[in-house]
């Protein structure tokens, strides 16, 4: 049976239980219908583009106006139900349809021709290792330039109009570049329908001048997008089971690892169903913090090797059987590849494929039917998590500062811990924040959202942004470095302006820290901002912000008391003050680990 994809009402944001209970992707029907036709006036192609784009539940779009784009703009903005957010610049216009998409499961951005395009490139290659469908739509050149040996402005200089396509080809799954009316409804729909399917961003270009034609093709309602759902094949689905569940079932003490493709697939609820069913002890690799839920009676805490959470690696990597739901280990979550895992042990079950210790390996399997069939299998398994309550011991309190003692980092997220509710969602910038927040425990659908894989520094700015004008309903409380502020810190400037409430915290501590711990060098230290009047400047009078520096324990508290009571609905800008050293016990770790990945000498040939 087909599955629609309907209009933002039925798109909610996003908790983690909404993005995964989403229709899992198919492909596009062909169908038509005799829907009412429109006016010429609205039978054009921007004018098609931006129903399709409130049709799959995007209601904001993050653009930089350019000469190539500014006619679909126009068109843009007036579709009800849409709405236009200007961005400082294209990569931040990228960043915020990366937040977006991961609470409302699609983002849009348009940007002009080549040099937009290029800026918006690192954007989109982010959400492409996330996983995250973003249309990234380019306004193009003329369509009669197309062809010719004209050079044009915005361009390297050669007559030569594919080079952003080229570019685009590698970070997008699917890319339309519409120069004629003919089949530009068609183009537009597949790419569309390609991003909802793979998960992954797409680029559309539209030559500047064809937006506003009205076209036959463009004069009736578009027919809604309908998708059909993916199916497990049968036969491999229950030998897969069979397997697995012969495999755990005679384990001593099976654990279940979440990973990060929970989302990709859908599956968080299957995979909670599948916990509980089981009995297992659960954790979550760090890339997948939020996606399941921390509150699980069976929650043990974050397995990332040696900088996991306390006592939780030592359930997992003594465990005889382990089953991964959509793991990624890449050097990052491995710790420098120092995972104490043994392949023999383990399932890996992948979106589409299950594989189990040395082999065999099960494909066209969909790891939510996966799931939902091996929760009838197994049998009830208590003993890791009895093993884990026996040796757990609760985490000890930091240091009380002293009166004027310069405010520690531990501290400044104890304090953080204690505003955290379901009306809130965290947003962890690259570097320390990484492991700082890992720590935080997540009360019931508080949200969660960090970029391991790519790990752009700068990327929450814009984040933040898109997160925040997705969920309104939710206060974003976003934990950023300084190094990371100083390449995307514009884009404040378009928080003030979309009246967003975020709650930043703005960890002053002179530099990337994060690459200190991997090699160190006077590169890493960067020139120091007044980041509260910089804000403050932003600001300059117009909208809700209030900013404050804080350098002290109980200057902490108060400006948290203020960012919560009196300015609740302002955008709240805290610049904590912190030592240049002040880290984590885990970045030290991590740092150590990945520098000697890093290190390795080549192999000999």
């Amino acid at each position: 049976m087909d599955t629609k994809i309907g209009s933002v009402d039925s798109c909610k944001s996003a908790t983690c239980t909404d993005l995964c209970s989403l229709p899992t992707n198919g492909f596009v029907s062909t169908v038509q219908n005799s829907a009412v036709p429109f006016n010429s006036a609205d039978a054009t192609l921007g004018r098609h583009l931006a129903r399709r784009l409130v049709q799959i539940g995007v209601s904001d779009v993050f653009s930089v106006p350019g000469d190539f784009n500014l006619t679909l703009l126009d068109l843009l903005i007036a579709e009800p139900g849409l709405n236009l957010i200007g961005c400082c610049n294209e990569l931040n216009a990228g960043y915020a349809a990366d937040g977006y998409a991961r609470a409302r499961g699609v983002g849009a951005c348009v940007v002009t021709f080549t040099v937009g395009g290029l800026s918006v490139l690192n954007a989109i290659a982010g959400a492409y290792s996330e996983n995250l469908p973003v249309i990234c739509i380019v306004g193009g050149p003329n369509s009669n330039d197309n062809g010719t040996n004209r050079i044009l402005h915005h361009t390297i200089g050669l007559p030569d109009f594919i080079q952003e396509l080229r570019c685009f080809q590698t970070v997008t799954c699917y890319q339309a570049v519409v120069n004629n009316l003919e089949d530009a409804h068609e183009s537009i729909d597949t790419a569309i329908s390609t991003a909802l399917k793979e998960s992954k961003p797409v680029y559309i270009s539209v030559n500047c001048n064809l937006p506003a034609i009205p076209h036959p093709t463009f004069s009736r309602e578009p027919v809604p997008f309908m998708l059909s759902p993916r199916v497990s094949n049968k036969m491999g689905l229950e030998a897969a089971v069979e397997a697995a569940a012969e495999f755990l079932n005679k384990a001593v003490k099976p654990v279940m690892v979440g990973g990060p493709k929970l989302r990709v697939t859908k599956a968080c609820n299957a995979f909670v169903e599948l916990v509980d069913a089981s009995g297992y002890a659960l954790a979550v690799m760090p890339s997948a913090k939020g996606l399941v839920p921390e509150h699980h009676p069976h929650f043990i805490g974050t397995y990332w090797g040696a900088v996991s959470t306390a006592f939780c690696a030592e359930i997992i990597e003594s465990a005889d059987a382990y089953l991964f739901a959509g793991p990624i280990f890449n050097d990052y979550s491995s710790v420098g590849y120092s995972l104490l895992l043994k392949k023999e042990k383990a399932i890996i079950v992948q979106p589409d494929c299950v594989t189990i210790a040395n082999g065999p390996a099960f494909g066209c399997i969909l790891m939510k039917d996966f799931f939902v069939a091996l929760a009838k299998r197994l049998k009830r398994n208590t003993t890791a998590y009895e093993n884990y309550h026996r040796i757990y011991v609760p985490e000890g309190l930091p240091l009380k500062c002293e009166p004027r003692e310069a405010l520690r980092v531990n501290v400044l997220f104890q304090h953080i811990q204690k505003i955290l509710s379901s009306e809130t969602a965290v947003i962890a910038e690259t570097g320390d924040s990484w492991f700082n927040c890992q720590k935080l425990k997540l009360p019931l659908a508080c949200s969660y959202e960090f970029q391991m894989q790519y790990g752009s520094i700068g990327w929450s700015v814009g984040a933040t942004l898109g997160y925040a004008q997705a969920v309104p309903e939710k206060r974003v409380i976003a934990c950023i470095g300084d190094g990371s502020f100083q390449v995307t810190a514009q884009d404040v400037s378009t928080m003030i302006r979309s009246g967003q409430k975020t709650i930043i915290f703005l960890i002053n501590n002179g530099g990337y820290t994060i690459e200190v711990e991997i090699h160190d060098g006077p590169y890493n230290v960067i020139k120091n901002w007044n980041y509260t009047a910089l804000v403050d400047a932003i600001h300059n009078g117009e909208g809700n912000c209030w900013t404050t520096k804080v350098r002290y324990e109980e200057e902490l508290v108060k400006a948290i008391e203020t960012a919560t009571g009196d300015k609740k609905d302002c955008l709240c800008f805290i610049e904590v003050i912190v030592h240049k050293d002040d880290t984590s016990k885990e970045l030290l770790e991590w740092g150590s680990r990945v520098s000697a990945a890093n290190s390795r000498p080549p192999n000999p040939q």
